[in-house]
């Protein structure tokens, strides 16, 4: 990228995260010699990853426009320019996850983690799967973790630290990576109509990895679990969204709802303000988010959260989901964080919603060998987990 279009997309963001959201728009398609940004009728990225066997990308695809290079970076959270909630309190690391560092810290609960390639009719992902020393053949619960935007497997394994809990308390791990094939900086496509829906794009790619991971492991139908952070976030609200009954629980990290965004600028408005639309989420949900987080803003959080109890009082024919707050301050100062946890009428926990005071777009809790993440508490992979083993699928379902 030249300078001229770093200094283009550097100013997106800043009127972005400003509110100015036309002008942002304006200004990328004034780059693009006035050309509108692309809508659903022609996707910003095209083709398929390659599959296993064929040679890597030696390199970015080809863009057609200053829009394809500044999209993922745009879109569903940047987290290599997420400024730090307050100095000290995290880590960016690097912008990817490929050292040998990273690999060690993903390998060193002891485990083997094993890489794969799903393919079905929507397409073909790659993912890393991480089967704990314990596994010996028995029904265990499995979790699926979508990495935020320009991270990988490896990358997102480090940083969260899940494979170490996978150790301590037997379960499957599986993290799908997406191509950049798909997207130039491996963000998931939360915000295109078709990787929006059941059955089809990027939702029905992963729900494949899902059951081909319940196919070929001892897996607990009832303990299966979605969780994603940033650009990740958003797709686990996509599939918790779509995939009801193929999920138990779902975990969104600074994320988005499932429907905030159609296009490039409701996209833009969306990361800012929550979007205009969230479709019900009808599985148990929790969510994190920094209330200084300025790329995708905390309305987001309240946002999602809305969707879990939209579901939960049409289910119980409007019934009161009713609120109680707490202060919460494991692996942290008392008052860094608060929690709010959402109660049926019947008194079932629906959904539980942190607030980190001060924590930017970054991963809480994690490890600073992965990227993006900020090293002070909450533990988020260790609170998701236990809301997790804490909701098995009805077994009416």
């Amino acid at each position: 990228m030249n300078e001229a279009r770093n200094a283009t997309m550097a100013e997106a963001l800043r009127l972005t995260r400003s509110g100015r959201l036309s002008e942002a728009t304006d200004l990328i398609q004034r780059s693009l010699g006035g050309t509108p940004p692309p809508t659903t009728t022609r996707p910003a990225f095209t083709g398929m990853p390659r599959r296993s066997g064929e040679t890597p990308d030696s390199g970015l695809p080809q863009a057609s426009g200053l829009l394809e290079t500044l999209q993922p970076r745009l879109l569903g959270g940047l987290p290599g320019n997420a400024p730090l909630g307050r100095p000290g309190n995290a880590s960016l690391g690097r912008p990817t996850g490929s050292g040998a560092a990273t690999a060690a810290a993903a390998s060193a609960p002891g485990g083997e983690i094993r890489h794969l390639t799903h393919i079905n009719p929507a397409g073909s992902r790659t993912y890393d799967l991480y089967v704990p020393t314990s596994y010996a053949g028995e029904p265990v619960p499995l979790l699926v973790m979508l990495h935020g935007g320009s991270q990988d497997a490896t990358d997102f394994a480090a940083g969260t630290r899940m494979n170490d809990l996978a150790e301590q308390h037997t379960f499957i791990v599986a993290y799908p990576e997406q191509s950049t094939a798909a997207n130039v900086g491996r963000y998931w496509n939360w915000f295109r109509p078709e990787d929006q829906r059941r059955d089809a794009g990027e939702p029905a790619i992963l729900a494949g990895i899902t059951r081909q991971v319940m196919s070929d492991y001892a897996v607990d139908p009832a303990r299966v679990y979605v969780a994603g952070f940033s650009a990740g976030g958003a797709m686990a609200a996509v599939m918790a969204a779509t995939y009801p009954d193929l999920y138990a629980a779902a975990g969104v990290h600074s994320g988005l709802a499932c429907q905030a965004a159609q296009d490039v600028p409701s996209a833009f408005a969306a990361m800012q303000n929550g979007g205009s639309a969230a479709v019900p989420i009808d599985i148990p949900l929790i969510v994190f988010h920094g209330d200084r987080d300025n790329i995708v803003a905390p309305v987001n959080a309240d946002r999602l959260i809305s969707s879990r109890i939209a579901a939960s009082a049409a289910k119980a024919s409007g019934a009161e989901v009713r609120r109680a707050a707490m202060v919460a301050g494991a692996d942290g100062p008392g008052d860094r964080c608060s929690r709010s946890v959402y109660r049926d009428a019947g008194g079932t926990v629906v959904a539980e919603q942190w607030s980190v005071h001060g924590g930017s777009h970054t991963w809480f809790g994690g490890s600073p060998v992965g990227s993006y993440t900020d090293v002070q508490g909450p533990d988020a992979s260790a609170e998701i987990l236990r809301f997790f083993l804490e909701h098995p699928a009805p077994v009416t379902r």
